[in-house]
């Protein structure tokens, strides 16, 4: 399981995501910043790396978007619990998460069906903590209004994509 590259990588991910919840609640802003960049850096190369070194699995794309499901859930709860979004995304993104894995099946081996609303969620959920992150880095408090009405409308795009996903699996049993 953890024996490539690429799931070392994921791990890592794992594991920087406590480190990030710590430093966005004691507001060490800039290393949280850091922690993103390195987390980031592992998402984008840890695929890329599966791919090239032919050791892409469905356990390897599960505990990919897993890791990243948890990951930014909780860094959006400790943003949320400093009153920079609102405190119902983080729930959200885990339910999603859960609700996407049990739609393509996932737990039995089937390889992760996603949708493009989906897809783009979960770039959103990463685009908005770095903001979050980069504003509080920077003192740009004047965006703060901006980023809880980005993170409601993440909220909403979250519920659309949920409510898509359970239409087509009811669609498709039909």
């Amino acid at each position: 399981m953890l024996r490539s590259w690429a799931n070392l990588l994921t791990f890592s991910r794992f594991l920087i995501a406590p480190y990030l919840v710590w430093l966005i609640l004691s507001e060490d802003w800039w290393l949280a910043a850091l922690a993103l960049a390195i987390a980031i850096l592992s998402d984008i190369f840890d695929g890329k790396i599966a791919r090239k070194m032919n050791q892409a699995t469905a356990f390897g794309g599960l505990f990919d978007h897993a890791t990243d499901a948890i990951f930014v859930s909780a860094a959006a709860w400790a943003l949320a619990q400093l009153g920079l979004i609102n405190g119902f995304l983080w729930v959200l993104i885990l339910l999603a998460f859960a609700q996407y894995t049990l739609d393509s099946k996932a737990l039995s081996g089937q390889v992760l069906r996603s949708s493009k609303l989906g897809r783009y969620n979960g770039i959103a959920y990463f685009v908005l903590i770095c903001i979050c992150v980069g504003c509080q880095c920077l003192t740009l408090q004047m965006l703060n209004p901006a980023l809880i009405w980005a993170a409601w409308a993440l909220v909403a795009t979250s519920l659309l994509s949920m409510g898509d996903r359970l239409y087509s699996l009811v669609r498709l049993d039909a």
